[in-house]
């Protein structure tokens, strides 16, 4: 097995007593924020297993709702961030939820404002490491471990092609690639992992595309 670095076997420097259930539940509360691109006015916290059971004692909660406001898992604003979401105007409910079959360490968080909804879920792996398994019903395995970007599109041939060769034109090499879709011919999700930073410009390149709706650029947590 291969590391990237040293936190990856020591785990990563973090405010909380777990690396499970605090700095990986502040990575899922982070990385389902950069997904919904925009500061949320409320946010629902469902917790499912030994998130659910343990939650308030190793700080699952205030480190969910810190990763929600963008702050890394060793921020020391961590264990404030239920009083800071009070303050700015963001809104939490969090509940527990039993459900068979699931992860134990599973967190499903939706994400709302003026501008729309979004429900993600989200599970902790172990040393800190995270992935979210659906947004919107989209089925995916993202990591925020590389950079990323999301392209939300119209199923049909020609598109993977069309975003990959936007990439091959500014240098940029594709490491892990995924599509998720609805149904045939109906909304599908892109996901690609790269060995380059994405910036910008060439998001909006991306999102010039016939029949892309949106796009995100997830930078590395």
């Amino acid at each position: 097995m291969k590391y990237r670095s040293v936190f990856d076997i020591i785990g990563p420097v973090m405010i909380g007593p777990s690396s499970s259930h605090t700095a990986g539940a502040a990575r899922i509360g982070r990385l389902a924020r950069r997904l919904f691109g925009r500061n949320p006015r409320q946010a629902q916290i469902e917790f499912c297993g030994s998130f659910a059971q343990t939650y308030q004692g190793h700080g699952t909660d205030v480190a969910t709702v810190g990763g929600l406001m963008n702050f890394d898992t060793h921020d020391p604003r961590i264990k404030d961030a239920l009083k800071i979401a009070e303050d700015i105007g963001l809104e939490v409910k969090i509940t527990t939820i039993d459900l068979q079959g699931e992860h134990p360490n599973t967190a499903w968080i939706t994400l709302i404002d003026e501008a729309g909804t979004m429900k993600v879920k989200g599970i902790s792996v172990g040393g800190g490491k995270v992935a979210l398994l659906e947004a919107d019903g989209f089925a995916m395995n993202l990591s925020g471990d590389a950079w990323t970007i999301l392209v939300f599109h119209k199923d049909h041939f020609g598109m993977i092609a069309s975003v990959a060769r936007v990439l091959a034109d500014h240098r940029i090499n594709i490491a892990r690639m995924e599509m998720s879709r609805k149904a045939k011919g109906q909304e599908a999700l892109l996901i690609i992992e790269t060995d380059q930073e994405i910036h910008e410009p060439i998001g909006m390149q991306i999102a010039g595309i016939t029949d892309v709706a949106q796009v995100r650029i997830l930078p590395l947590l």
